[in-house]
């Protein structure tokens, strides 16, 4: 699936030098989970925001499937221990209150609905194999930025007004 030029965004995770590469072992799913699991990879590997990956040296990142509603589950990768090894950006996130007030008095207003919008940005090569995640099914790691990263909302926030910037 197309994306974002990464001349206009990429995403980087800027792991701490003295970081340590971490290992997980596959966590126990249900049946159930395990389907939830093999449906999203398929579908992550079909959009190339995924791949698999035979030797990482990071697999810090456990799977959890979490209730999306009655029915259905959702499939997440827990960043919390590589989120520990990578720097805070400081670009700051327009208040939602400001945003609204900056709209006063104007003509015309368009709101827009990204589709996949994370996974609209490409993640840095040498920071991929660091996003890998154990499922039932293999290792695998994202190519494109990916919900839960540190500073994932700044890079989606900074994209988007660098799109939208006057010119």
């Amino acid at each position: 699936m197309p994306g974002v030029l990464r001349e206009l965004a990429e995403h980087q995770l800027k792991v701490f030098l003295n970081a340590k590469p971490i290992k997980q072992r596959l966590r126990r799913f249900t049946p159930e989970k395990r389907e939830a699991i093999r449906v999203e990879l398929t579908r992550l590997k079909a959009a190339g925001f995924i791949r698999k990956v035979m030797h990482p040296e990071w697999l810090a990142n456990p799977v959890l499937v979490l209730k999306k509603n009655k029915k259905d589950w959702r499939m997440c990768v827990d960043y919390t221990d590589l989120n520990k090894h990578c720097p805070k950006d400081p670009f700051g996130l327009p208040r939602t209150d400001q945003v609204v007030d900056s709209t006063a008095g104007c003509a015309l207003l368009s709101f827009l609905d990204c589709y996949s919008g994370y996974h609209q940005i490409s993640l840095a090569v040498e920071d991929q194999e660091k996003t890998a995640f154990i499922t039932p099914f293999g290792a695998y790691y994202y190519t494109s930025m990916s919900f839960r990263l540190k500073n994932a909302g700044a890079t989606y926030q900074r994209a988007i007004q660098t799109c939208l910037a006057d010119h």
